[in-house]
């Protein structure tokens, strides 16, 4: 969404523009306070949806912007979301089939055996950052692996959060530096920055904050005390009564793979893949079918797509993990991603978000407050619009005019760009991402999210490399180098 033709008050100051994020973030504290992980059920929709309509009142009433304005400008931002919803659909089938069939339960059943405790949050990082790299999507990603990777890391005795973090993590390092993703692709054309260009350029911030990621990941799996092996046996032993165990099962994410190797949108991926577990669901777990369709396994098929299904593995946990949500445990998620964008054009369709980033970028001289400037616009606009992509089209079109202006190449607006926008939105609990992943995982968002080393380290990294001056390459000659 290009957010030009957006209004751009100037009657309204930066401070008064505030007033509706600090009404949003105010609800969201109490909200998460009160309902906790049910915030999604409702609560946190309101909360955008109230402070949005502080902004429009704002808007209106004291500074006479048309509705018609502020009308087009939440259509600009509902119009850009159909295909994350399409996803998000796709992601609950994936979720449901992948489970139900087999898939997930067979790959938690080798990887306990494969995989040990004392390296598990180091590979659970790179086996995500490298399905993450070939799919070029963290959401995919943590959809399929990183379902699996949860319940191998809680079988070892893992907290949620440490097991989610280093998913995360390495989901949204291999999203950033494939030429796959389609945030990257995004964020390159933004910044009219050749694709492998920005990501190469990239790497200078990318690769260190996951070096020490990693590293993290690895020094806390030594540390890790084996107390999992009991537990281990028993989540073996709980798999093999409920679901028929069979290396035939990888043969679904194998061919997912190929899927994606063939370089096919996500959507038909993701599609092709639930059909195929779906397959592989009526072949080898009959009796599952039977049980959730009540007698009916046609009935059984479409309630692993669609609706939510839980069986009793033996013991609580297990049960807990083999739960399905489906496609319509996803409705909560796109009744937040439309509010979270009605939020957004509020603030964009009123001029308050124009009036919040004016400001931010009148004490802009040289390269370090440019790119510190950039990185805290990202961070906001992901809080204010709830939604990543919104956030990266809205900064990058902000700064774009003031790096030329200043004579820095596009690289570098590209570059600071996925490094905010990007990484941060899945540390947001109304953001979009943050919502999908703790929905996804089981795991709040602000449980996993201390957790997250490379996202919280990426835009920390991206300011530090600016401060030093590291490759900074300039179009012209000028005297704010700094």
């Amino acid at each position: 969404m290009d957010n030009s033709n957006s209004v751009s008050n100037p009657r309204i100051h930066w401070t008064i523009a505030l007033v509706p994020l600090a009404v949003l973030i105010a609800l969201q504290v109490l909200v998460i306070q009160r309902f906790g992980s049910d915030a999604l059920d409702g609560a946190s929709q309101t909360a955008l949806l109230i402070a949005a309509a502080v902004a429009v009142a704002m808007g209106m009433i004291f500074f006479k912007v048309p509705w018609k304005s502020i009308d087009h400008a939440i259509s600009d931002n509902v119009k850009t979301i159909g295909g994350a919803i399409l996803i998000l659909f796709l992601i609950g089938a994936v979720a449901g089939s992948w489970m139900l069939s087999g898939v997930v339960p067979t790959m938690i059943y080798y990887g306990m055996q494969v995989v040990s405790p004392a390296v598990f949050l180091f590979i659970a990082c790179l086996i995500s950052a490298l399905v993450s790299l070939v799919t070029g999507s963290s959401w995919t990603t943590i959809a399929t692996i990183g379902i699996a990777l949860m319940g191998i890391g809680t079988a070892h005795g893992y907290s949620m959060g440490w097991t989610a973090g280093a998913i995360i993590s390495g989901a949204y390092f291999g999203d950033k530096i494939s030429p796959l993703s389609d945030t990257t692709v995004l964020a390159s054309s933004v910044g009219e920055v050749p694709l492998f260009k920005h990501i190469r350029y990239m790497l200078i911030t990318t690769v260190p904050s996951f070096t020490i990621a990693f590293v993290v990941f690895f020094v806390v799996s030594l540390l890790h005390a084996e107390e999992g092996g009991a537990q281990t046996a028993q989540f073996a032993e709980g798999l093999k009564s409920v679901f028929v165990i069979s290396p035939w099962l990888l043969l679904v994410p194998a061919v997912t793979a190929i899927l994606i190797a063939l370089k096919l949108p996500a959507t038909i991926v993701l599609f092709l893949s639930a059909v195929v577990a779906g397959v592989a669901m009526l072949i080898l777990q009959p009796d599952i079918v039977q049980e959730v369709g009540e007698g009916s396994a046609f009935r059984g098929l479409l309630r692993s797509y669609y609706g939510g299904t839980s069986l009793d593995a033996g013991n609580e946990v297990l049960s807990n993990l083999v739960q399905t949500r489906g496609m319509r445990g996803m409705l909560s998620t796109v009744f937040l991603i439309f509010c979270a964008a009605a939020f957004g054009g509020a603030m964009a369709g009123t001029g308050m978000l124009q009036s919040l980033t004016a400001a931010l970028a009148k004490g802009i001289k040289g390269r370090r407050s440019l790119v510190t400037t950039t990185i805290g616009t990202g961070l906001v606009a992901n809080m204010v619009t709830g939604d990543q992509y919104l956030s990266i089209v809205l900064t990058g079109n902000i700064y774009k005019k003031l790096y030329k202006e200043k004579g820095f190449e596009g690289r570098l607006l590209s570059r600071s760009t996925e490094d905010s926008a990007t990484v941060t939105s899945v540390l947001i609990p109304w953001n979009t991402c943050g919502m999908t992943q703790s929905l996804v995982l089981h795991v709040p968002t602000l449980t996993y999210l201390p957790y997250c080393f490379f996202n919280i380290l990426s835009p920390l990294m991206s300011i530090t490399v600016a401060m030093v001056g590291y490759k900074i390459y300039r179009t012209k000659k000028s005297d704010s180098a700094c």
